[in-house]
Parts: structure tokens; C-alpha cells; sequence
């Protein structure tokens, strides 16, 4: 089966998603194809979620050019879309005089790239803006524009509203090859995938690790890609959020850095390691170097309530420290958001805002639909939800009441909604993403087996059918005992 489309984005992690959002708008038909089985398994998925402020690049680069402009849209996008977003401010500490230096370097960086309102302050001001930060720390540079996310939530939230818009999303589809050519009716590229064929007159390729791959089988700038993996670790939830700290980045990454989630936990990120491609494991000596780097920044910090610790890789292209994102300059209509390492999720809303110029540049005709609706409403989440907002909840549907995940308060009739959403969760890990059933520190020891059978209901399948994450991760393997 083929079908046919204006535009064909391939990779729904958050730059794929966050195009597919931003051209929602236009009259056109548009269809994200995703290898996995669902949104933001990737680069997106093993990430700290921060939204950094843009002083980092070097002025003059792509990176400098989108960083600054995304994190300014954060709001926009959060009020729009309705995912969690809290702008906190950050700081980087320093130590020494040497520190001092390179602070000013990043703030004449930062002012450059048109990050506001920067300045380095002393000890008196780091303590009353982030008491916990090391009592060792001289002089910080103060950001009050950094943030954090979900990453995983943006990207599920901007293709929910593009899907709402129009456009099509088609997983489980790895593109295995790519035919580029004219015919009748204007399409120029056929993409084959296992779920079906798909041609379109553009092409844009947001494949994350696999935008060399991508850009290859179309023929067009051939590039390689270094899996620069980042182990990650998480914490308990503590009573009071930290504040982004940074220390003084290394030319190839921004250091251990602290940060708070906006549900409440701890997290330490992210080493930088060149590995195999695809290696996602986790190593006792990356560990080792975050929960020493965090005890750097927060002396305080108990390391003792780490929940998960997690790895991904960065998809940096090879001889580059920079996104590649514009018209291909060998293959007409091909379209590269390449490269997206950090500050990629900081940077997604631009990247779109600005895959939308260059496509006008390029000759795309772009009409606003008069059904545009920018608008996402966030699903009901039971635990932060008032209690007259509970009680009206349980009494339109009892399975509000049945609490399946202690730990973070997700109720049956949550999880439901999660997997009937549009695109909804096919797996455990997808209605974890959606819901936070199984986040908590349990880790999902107590409520897996009874998300499992909620999945086999709502799927109509198996419960040994069941996904953990993508395909082939099956939980079971025959009939389980009890379940109901």
C-alpha cells in the first residue's frame, strides 16, 4: 500500500515533532513515519529535559541562532500545548579565578546569541538564589531564562496537536530505502517502510541517530554520526526542587549538571562518552563520575535516593559541533534537521520556526488553514488535580478511584486515557511517558502487571503481547496467573 503526501517528516522524536506541529497550520497533508513504536524514543527519550538559556554556543552558529529564540517559546508552547514547564533561572558556578574568566566568556556569548539579562554574581547571591549550591562556589553566572521539561511530554504533546490538525502519524516504520524521482502527480520521493510506502513532494529529515542513514539512501550530503552516549541519573523526589547548576563546561559538553524536573525529582546529567552506536547501557564508572560531579555543585546531595539511572546518544555529526537544518544543496526538496544534539530540545520550537522558513525560501507554498487550532488540552493528571477536580472525576467514572500506581497517584482511568489518546500508548514504557504509571520510586514493581493487563484489554490483545517498550521487548511469555 502506498500512500501519498505533501510532505513526509521522518523521526517523531522533538525536532520531528515539533515540525510537525509548526506546519500543522498550512494547507497541506503531512505524515510523520517513525521507526519505532511510538513518539520520542530516541535521543528525546534519554534526556535531562533542560531548557537551556543559549549563552553556551558560539555566536555565530546554528546552534547560537535557534538556542536563545527556543527557550523564549517555551512559554508559548506550554501555555498552547499544554505541557509542564517551569522557567527557574540556572547558574553556573565557579570555583577559582580561572572560572571567573570563562564565566565572562559565556556572558558575552550569551548577550551575543541574545540570551537577557545575565550576570555574574557573588557567594551572598548564589546562596540566597539556590541555598543548597556548594559553599565553595566564588561567583556564578546567574540565567534567570533556563528551565526544564519532560522532553518526551513536549514531543507527545506537539504531535498530539498536529495529529489533531490533520496530520498522520505512521510507526513501527523504518525507511529501508528511498527513491527519489519526478512523476505525474508532482510526488518526488518514495519512502519504503514495512507499514506501507509513503511519497511526498518534501522530504525532511529529523531521524535523529539515523539522519545519516536517511540522507544517504536520498542521495544527498553524505555525512557520519557519532553516538556521543550520556548516562543520566534520577533521584527520589525531594520537598523542595533544585535550581539548574551547571559547572564550567568542557569544549564537548556542558559538565555534570543538577537540576530539578518539573514533577518534583532529582536528576544528574549527563556524561559525554564516544561509544558504539546504539550502545545505551549503563556504566558503574559514568555513575560514579555524575554522583561526584553532583556532590561538586550540591555537597548535600543524597545520592543514596537514586530511582534510575539511564543512557542515549547524542546525534552529533562527525567533524561538526553544530545542527545542520536547511534545504539539502544536492537533492532539491530534501530538507535536513540534522545534527539536533544539545541544546536540541532547548532549541525544538525554533528549529520548527525556522524549518518553516527555509522551506518558504525554498519555494513552498505555505496557506493557513481556517481550522487551525494551536490548542492542546493536557490530559487530566489525577495526582495534581484539586479535590473537587478528583471528586468530579470519580463520580463520572468510577475507575478514577482505583489507583493503580501508588507511588505516583495514577489511577485506572488514567492509563486508559493515556492508550485511547491520539496517537495513544501501544506499550508499557508509552503509557509510563504519558502518565507517569511506573515512574515513581517502586520503579513499577508494584503496578507493571496491572498496567500489562489494562494494555491487553485496551489492545484487544494478549497480556503476552504485550510490549515493554519496542517491538520484540515482550514482558511474558505465556498465561499469567490472576489476572483479571
Amino acid at each position: 500500500m502506498t500512500e501519498t503526501f505533501d510532505i513526509a517528516i521522518v523521526g517523531a522524536g522533538i525536532t520531528g515533532c515539533a515540525i510537525a506541529r509548526q506546519l500543522a497550520r498550512y494547507d497541506l497533508s503531512i505524515c510523520v513515519v517513525e521507526a519505532a513504536n511510538d513518539i520520542a524514543l530516541g535521543a528525546s527519550k534519554a534526556n535531562g529535559g533542560l531548557v537551556h538559556a543559549g549563552y553556551d554556543p558560539a555566536p555565530g552558529t546554528v546552534k547560537a541562532q535557534v538556542n536563545a529564540r527556543g527557550c523564549e517559546l517555551y512559554g508559548t508552547w506550554a501555555q498552547e500545548l499544554g505541557f509542564l514547564f517551569r522557567r527557574t533561572g540556572s547558574m553556573v558556578l565557579g570555583f577559582n579565578d580561572e572560572d571567573r574568566a570563562h564565566l565572562e566568556q559565556l556572558r558575552c556569548n550569551g548577550l551575543a546569541n541574545g540570551v537577557p539579562e545575565l550576570s555574574i554574581i557573588g557567594p551572598d547571591r548564589i546562596h540566597e538564589l539556590e541555598p543548597r549550591a556548594s559553599a565553595d562556589a566564588t561567583c556564578a553566572l546567574w540565567c534567570p531564562s533556563t528551565g526544564f521539561v519532560d522532553p518526551f511530554e513536549v514531543a507527545i504533546a506537539a504531535l498530539e496537536n498536529a495529529v489533531a490538525n490533520g496530520v498522520t502519524f505512521m510507526r513501527s516504520a523504518p525507511v529501508e530505502a528511498i527513491e527519489v524521482a519526478g512523476s505525474g502527480d508532482g510526488s518526488r520521493f518514495t519512502l519504503a517502510t514495512p507499514a506501507g510506502n509513503v511519497r511526498c513532494r518534501y522530504l525532511i529529515n529529523a531521524a535523529g541517530n539515523g539522519a545519516a542513514d536517511i540522507s544517504h539512501m536520498a542521495g544527498a550530503e553524505e555525512f557520519q554520526m557519532v553516538w556521543r552516549q550520556g548516562n543520566i541519573v534520577v533521584l527520589d523526589k525531594e520537598p523542595r526542587t533544585l535550581m539548574p547548576l551547571y559547572p564550567v563546561p568542557t569544549p564537548v559538553s556542558k559538565g555534570v549538571i543538577v537540576t530539578g524536573t518539573v514533577h518534583g525529582n532529582t536528576v544528574i546529567t549527563a556524561t559525554a562518552a564516544v561509544r558504539e552506536p546504539g550502545d545505551t547501557q549503563t556504566y558503574a564508572s559514568d555513575v560514579n563520575a555524575l554522583l561526584t560531579g553532583a556532590r561538586k555543585l550540591v555537597p548535600d546531595l543524597d545520592t543514596r535516593r537514586v530511582v534510575r539511572a539511564f543512557a542515549g546518544g547524542r546525534p552529533v555529526i562527525q567533524g561538526t559541533n553544530d545542527f545542520f537544518i536547511g534545504q539539502s544543496a544536492v537533492v532539491p526538496g530534501l530538507f535536513q534537521a540534522a545534527g539536533i544534539q544539545s541544546p536540541g530540545v532547548a532549541s525544538a520550537p525554533a528549529i520548527a520556526e525556522r524549518m518553516e522558513l527555509v522551506m518558504r525560501e525554498a519555494g513552498v507554498e505555505l496557506h493557513e488553514r481556517a481550522d487551525w487550532n494551536p490548542i492542546r488540552r493536557a490530559p487530566d493528571d489525577f495526582d495534581r488535580a484539586p479535590l473537587a477536580r478528583k471528586e468530579e472525576l470519580i463520580e463520572s467514572d468510577p475507575a478514577w478511584g482505583q489507583i493503580i500506581c501508588r507511588c505516583e497517584t495514577v489511577p485506572e482511568a488514567e492509563i486508559v486515557a493515556a492508550i485511547r489518546r491520539q496517537p495513544g500508548a501501544v506499550s508499557v514504557e508509552g503509557v509510563k511517558r504519558r502518565c507517569r504509571a511506573g515512574m515513581g520510586r517502586c520503579q513499577s514493581g508494584f503496578c507493571q502487571s496491572r498496567v500489562v493487563a489494562i494494555l491487553a484489554r485496551e489492545l484487544g490483545c494478549d497480556p503476552s503481547e504485550v510490549l515493554l517498550e519496542d517491538a520484540g521487548s515482550w514482558l511474558v511469555e505465556g498465561p499469567l496467573k490472576g489476572v483479571r
